[in-house]
């Protein structure tokens, strides 16, 4: 029989080994102040602002989604029906794989903080995405309605100055918008006696020069000369009043601005973005090499570039205009 002291200390030894697993038990489910916690730990982690406003977005709309019903844990099946969801609101499937690459970041985040159990984790790290059929087609301007659009904001008032330097750079330079927003007047110099934007710091930190055509450096003059900007951000807001308001131009300006002047021309879902893929397939048309336009752009792989040219697919003559059956005139 063993003596009472002996079991006294197996009981206390036990005690000491259940507590140790109880503390080092994740959570299944995560309250709102974990998933905001674990939200900025996913997004300290990018360092591309694009990527950060895209995450924040996708994370936003799933805390939303997980917090308007009681959900027993965050697991697989959870996000699995998260998905479901996003089809249900006929999202399309590039769309959908964005919001579950973040909902598996934030899982990936909530582990290693210690939050969540691993295998969650894991489970949620298999979820699969949406299956993209097909290739969706862009929206290009034509070289004329590309010269409508950049000549038609007014040349006698200081913001048509503005906004048709706006669209000067990014039909003519396929600028972002970010990039475009933080344009300083220090990254125009000239190079090879030509004028380029010099060391410009792109989506994910890539650097590039980009070479500014000589109508599009008179047109940035024109504005710089009204404005009286001498130093600093290349854009500023200009007031209903029509004078300048602060030191720089948000991204959210541009946009309106694009939407503004596209809407003039009857041209509808127009984005700023559309404006950088019409410049790569205008420079291809004109006899611009593949490699020059990558260059331009500041894509790593050449098959982003082309997908900027629309190379899948061609309406304009198009293979099956003229096949030999078609009515006599």
């Amino acid at each position: 029989m063993p003596s009472l002291m002996a079991c006294r200390l197996e009981a206390a030894f036990m005690r000491r080994k259940a507590k140790g697993r109880n503390s080092n038990r994740q959570k299944t489910k995560l309250g709102l102040p974990d998933l905001e916690h674990v939200k900025s730990a996913v997004l300290v982690s990018l360092r591309s602002p694009e990527s950060q406003r895209s995450y924040q977005h996708s994370i936003d709309d799933f805390v939303a989604w997980y917090c308007s019903a009681p959900r027993l844990s965050f697991n697989k099946t959870v996000v699995i029906r998260y998905r479901i969801s996003l089809e249900d609101r006929q999202l399309a499937p590039g769309t959908i794989n964005v919001r579950l690459a973040a909902v598996r970041r934030l899982a990936y985040e909530a582990a290693d903080s210690g939050l969540l159990s691993p295998d969650l984790a894991a489970g949620i790290r298999r979820v699969k995405g949406a299956k993209k059929l097909g290739c969706r087609l862009g929206n290009w301007l034509t070289a004329e309605e590309a010269r409508r659009l950049w000549q038609l904001p007014d040349p006698t008032t200081l913001k048509g100055k503005r906004d048709r330097a706006i669209f000067a750079l990014l039909l003519g330079c396929g600028l972002r918008r970010r990039e475009l927003t933080e344009l300083t007047l220090d990254h125009f110099q000239r190079r090879e006696d030509h004028w380029a934007i010099v060391d410009l710091i792109g989506k994910a930190g890539h650097v590039r020069t980009i070479p500014v055509p000589t109508w599009v450096k008179q047109t940035i003059d024109d504005w710089l000369t009204t404005a009286d900007v001498a130093h600093g951000r290349l854009f500023r807001r200009v007031c209903r009043t029509g004078k300048i308001w602060g030191t720089e131009m948000t991204e959210k300006v541009v946009w309106h601005v694009v939407k503004q002047y596209a809407s003039k021309l009857g041209i509808l879902k127009l984005a700023p973005h559309d404006l950088r893929r019409s410049c790569a397939r205008l420079c291809h048309s004109a006899g611009g090499e593949l490699e020059q336009i990558q260059f331009l752009l500041g894509h790593v792989s050449v098959q982003t570039t082309e997908k900027y040219l629309g190379c899948k697919q061609r309406l304009r003559e198009a293979v099956n205009d003229k096949i030999g059956i078609e009515p006599n005139p």
